[in-house]
């Protein structure tokens, strides 16, 4: 049967044009779920009401407007309690659902990964578990002890069937701790190695995954390390790291990361906790903005305000404004920015230039001189630093090598001289 949906929403005291936004945001959340809109109310309100979220006159409005539009769903624009749900389905007579739900049925349905799909599971029975709304008869208690004279109360299916719940929600809990344990591993071991980490931040469908994949399309060209990218909210959902080569013998590891929405449901972020630690650790972060957005700077402050929450700071940032093809100039000249279409490739090389000059700040120009009877030394300047100049002479080579600060310090009885790199 075709999903026809009524929206909901309550502006309190917001500015019209966000509460807007939030309101469209919620036609494409309902669209991803293959959910039609067939229309909507909104009310003006100081506080939620507690009984049904909006004031009694406006259910009446809504009761009218699903028996006028034949719709059967409801979807409110804010997360409802166990008690607001269950007195607008008896009211509506229809299914009532809230933009959690619509977040956490798209999530289920796009997890690929196995810690993906355990992070979304956990999140949905933890917000099912305050939501079980048993009938009558699953009200009844269970039998308890043996003999029929001794039958005390036991316990109501309702709580047995929170106790499975809450038993599930420890199984996977330590499933997903396993996962994020070997994750944890990764990480150390990419620390030792002294690749910088990217990560790439934004709003759901700013274009991280298409600047992941033009990156790696510029500096690797291999097509089975691409991630997958579409035009829609929450393409992502596991955190994708690739090594990318820059000329020089310079790398660093890029992470494409979930993507955030405005009233991203604290269950999800919760469970995402240990795919977001990847933003934590990053030694920069590139927040990837949709410059085309006409609420671009909403999402933009949003993004940050999760990142706060999350305790990400003192993280260099450099912005990214994406999709600038679709936007008229001129533009803006901002620190720490860039104008970027990862679609097209424009402006990808001073995107590129911009990142280098931040995460390889620590490299040094140094003058070596290294004896033939030393090879291993030559050969490891040859693959982790970039050559600038050979002159071989009588007892060994002397390199100008531009090489990490780190590297200098290692084989410090080689080096000549050595300056800050430009």
């Amino acid at each position: 049967m075709e999903r026809k949906a009524i929206i909901v929403g309550v502006n309190r005291q917001q500015a019209l044009e966000n509460f807007t936004y939030s309101m469209e945001e919620l036609v494409n959340l309902a669209t991803a779920c293959h959910i039609s809109v067939i229309g909507e109310i909104a009310q003006n309100l100081q506080h939620f009401d507690k009984t049904y979220y909006i004031g009694s006159g406006k259910v009446e409005e809504l009761q009218a407007l699903i028996a006028e539009l034949e719709a059967n769903i409801v979807v409110f624009d804010d997360e409802l309690s166990p008690s607001q749900i269950r007195n607008l389905e008896e009211k509506l007579d229809c299914e009532v659902i809230d933009r959690t739900m619509l977040i956490l049925e798209i999530f289920a349905s796009r997890a690929k990964t196995k810690e993906s799909q355990l992070q979304v599971e956990i999140a949905r029975l933890n917000y099912m578990l305050p939501r079980l709304v048993g009938s009558r008869e699953s009200l009844g208690r269970q039998g308890g002890g043996a003999g029929l004279k001794n039958r005390g109360a036991g316990e109501t299916k309702l709580e047995l069937d929170r106790r499975k719940i809450e038993m599930k929600i420890s199984a996977l809990s330590k499933e997903l701790e396993q996962l994020v344990a070997r994750r944890k591993i990764q990480r150390k071991q990419r620390h030792k190695n002294e690749i910088p980490v990217v990560s790439l931040v934004g709003y759901t469908n700013a274009g991280k995954s298409t600047l992941m994949n033009t990156m790696l399309n510029n500096h690797q060209a291999n097509q089975e390390k691409q991630v997958f990218e579409k035009d829609m909210l929450f393409a992502t959902l596991e955190t994708a790291v690739r090594k990318i080569d820059l000329p020089g013998n310079k790398s660093f590891l890029l992470t494409d990361t979930v993507g955030f929405i405005n009233k991203l449901p604290h269950h999800l972020v919760k469970a995402f906790r240990s795919t977001l630690e990847e933003v934590m650790e990053a030694d920069l972060l590139v927040h990837v903005i949709d410059y085309s957005n006409p609420y671009h700077e909403e999402q933009k402050t949003l993004t940050n305000q999760v990142l706060q929450e999350m305790g990400v700071e003192n993280i260099p940032v450099l912005y990214a404004y994406n999709k600038a093809d679709k936007v008229d100039g001129p533009f803006p000249s901002q620190e720490n920015s860039v104008y970027i279409a990862a679609k097209t490739g424009e402006g990808i090389e001073e995107f590129t230039k911009l990142l280098s000059e931040q995460i390889f700040q620590d490299y040094l120009q140094c003058d070596l001189f290294i004896p033939y009877t030393d090879g291993a030394v030559i050969s490891y300047f040859n693959e982790h630093s970039q050559i600038l100049a050979t002159r071989y002479e009588e007892e060994g080579t002397a390199f100008t090598v531009e090489c990490k600060k780190a590297d200098a310090e290692k084989f410090q009885q080689y080096v000549r001289k050595a300056e800050a790199a430009d």
